[in-house]
């Protein structure tokens, strides 16, 4: 057993690995930008490390301070959580020279799966459904109208290195092309430090569902159902629920996924928990999108509705120990919505909203449950991303799980700063949500706020 973990990272994702280190006996290292000197998760670790200025650049990004709060506290492995360096195979790479064990895949599967380009056709040589495209990235703009045209437009252009929606650029005709190209390149190299993109044809209307695995060192892999994340805006996942509604999904696809997302894990040589992105199109045939080498935002739902700590796993796996979980031992029971709780205005654009908590009250109740960082008085930074929480539900079905997520959001206020609870309440009383008919381009087509068409 590791006898301390730091966690690379902050907000509720940290508080929620501090937890589980807690449960398994493991001692706890926080680290801490100056901004989040009165954060939760600094509190609550028995040791607490500043690693720099606010700018995440200076702090949650800089590898040198990590590994040296490391070996100053003595701490054995370090959890990356998501985002920041959690997907970064030089971080992993360098973990691995300083005998620290890096709670995750190693470097050389990040790195494979971290350039979508290599991954797509490491996928397509093994029998993984893809999405026709670009054989790797697109070298030119001559090259680019050419495929275009094999494909047919609509394309989408992305970011070989990208993730989170980031340099993404939908074209609808060949007039269009070089400037999305050169806005998706500009995007990827601000983002990733990688300008080069790839090119795929554009599935219209599509349902997003994400596979999750675990896979220890010798060979085992399993798969943990599957979350539909759909519900997006601007490439951004807003809501997510397990599982995929009984309207689309279905056993044989669900098994059929499962399989895809197993095969796509042992070519990679894939170790710890992950995600398999696919694009499901309207006759249920279904495409890789990439892979996610970390902890996704949304498995708190996935824990709901399996009852496995996917937490606990990764710190069990990366230790060394088999699988204790078979592929006939996972059930799905029930079901689990998780609504994103952002400090933002959803009126002016969904702008970030910083600020002081005045007052906070979080719902609760028997399958209700919230994953924050936040407390009354807690003041939010303007340098880092404006989700505060996740409010999830789990219910003997969906509609109980619906009904669970209304009155819970209703119940759920933050005074002192905007957020996005209202929005969330709106969209889970929509019909179409209530009837699970959406894909991931609905709140493109539909203006929440205004409960009316566009």
């Amino acid at each position: 057993m590791f006898k301390k973990v730091l966690i690379a990272n902050r907000g509720e994702i940290a508080v929620r690995i501090i937890r589980a280190c807690r449960e398994l006996g493991i001692q706890t290292v926080a680290v801490y930008s100056t901004a989040d000197k009165n954060a939760l998760h600094t509190m609550i670790a028995d040791e607490a490390v500043c690693i720099g200025p606010a700018p995440s650049k200076d702090s949650y990004l800089n590898m040198r301070a990590i590994i040296s709060a490391c070996e100053i506290t003595g701490a054995d492995a370090i959890h990356p959580g998501f985002g920041f360096l959690s997907e970064n195979a030089s971080f992993a790479r360098t973990c691995e020279k300083c005998g620290i064990t890096f709670i995750g895949p190693r470097a050389t599967s990040i790195e494979m799966l971290g350039d979508k380009a290599q991954a797509k056709e490491t996928m397509k040589e093994n029998g993984v459904p893809v999405i026709m495209g670009s054989d790797g990235a697109i070298s030119n703009i001559h090259a680019a109208k050419s495929l275009a045209a094999q494909l047919g437009y609509p394309v989408l252009i992305k970011a070989s290195a990208g993730g989170g929606g980031r340099g993404i650029r939908i074209v609808n005709e060949e007039s269009e092309l070089e400037k999305q190209m050169t806005a998706a390149r500009q995007e990827a190299l601000a983002c990733f430090g990688n300008d080069e993109v790839y090119m795929e044809k554009f599935i219209v209307d599509p349902k997003h569902i994400e596979i999750q695995i675990l896979a220890d060192n010798y060979g085992d892999v399993i798969y943990l159902g599957e979350r539909d994340c759909s519900m997006q805006r601007r490439n951004q996942k807003v809501l997510e629920e397990a599982p995929s509604p009984a309207s689309f999904m279905t056993p044989r696809l669900r098994e059929k996924m499962g399989k895809a997302a197993c095969t796509a894990a042992r070519v990679c040589g894939y170790r710890n928990a992950g995600t398999i992105e696919f694009l499901v199109d309207k006759n249920g045939d279904f495409y890789f999108m990439e892979m996610n080498t970390r902890i996704q935002v949304e498995h708190p739902i996935t824990e709901q509705v399996t009852g496995i700590d996917l937490v606990k796993q990764q710190l069990l796996i990366a230790q060394g120990e088999h699988l204790s979980i078979k592929q006939e031992d996972v059930k799905i029971t029930g079901h689990a919505i998780e609504c994103r709780i952002n400090a933002e205005n959803p009126e002016q654009g969904f702008r970030p909203s910083p600020g002081t908590i005045r007052s906070l009250f979080i719902p609760g109740g028997f399958g209700v449950r919230v994953d924050t960082a936040v407390y009354q008085g807690y003041e939010i930074p303007p340098y880092y991303d404006s989700m505060i929480g996740k409010l999830i539900v789990h219910g003997k079905d969906r509609q109980e799980a619906i009904a669970k997520m209304t009155w819970a959001l209703s119940e759920f206020i933050v005074e002192g700063v905007n957020t996005n609870v209202d929005f969330q309440l709106k969209l889970i009383r929509r019909p179409e949500f209530i009837e699970g008919n959406y894909d991931n381009a609905f709140l493109n087509r539909v203006d929440i706020l205004k409960q009316r068409e566009e």
